[in-house]
């Protein structure tokens, strides 16, 4: 999780302290289980007992984890700036008003 892993998960299966087996499950962060992603983002390895899945993380440059974003993210971009419509206003002209004489 330090090296920049999105979530993993640790099963411990086996004869444990006693004759019956059991089967442990330690998980931690976000962890997919179905999908295409899964192919793509989990990263798992297993010898004798012990199982590890490893969530990679998603990476633009492609070098730690995929370069496809995963389907369900949301990116929110800032508001563009509301441009203001001035509209002309028409220059006063004299117009001549006529006097009534009483």
């Amino acid at each position: 999780m330090e090296s920049g892993a999105k979530g993993c998960e640790v099963i411990v299966s086996g004869k444990l302290r006693a004759q019956r087996a059991k089967s442990m499950k330690f998980k931690d962060g976000y962890m997919i289980s179905s999908g295409h992603p899964v192919n793509e983002y989990i990263d798992s390895a297993g010898v004798l007992g012990i199982k590890v899945k490893i969530m990679l993380d998603w990476d633009p440059k492609g070098k730690q984890g995929p370069m496809t974003p995963l389907p369900d993210l949301v990116t929110i971009h800032p508001p563009k700036e509301d441009e203001e419509i001035y509209k002309p206003v028409p220059e006063p002209t004299e117009i001549e008003v006529p006097v009534m004489a009483a």
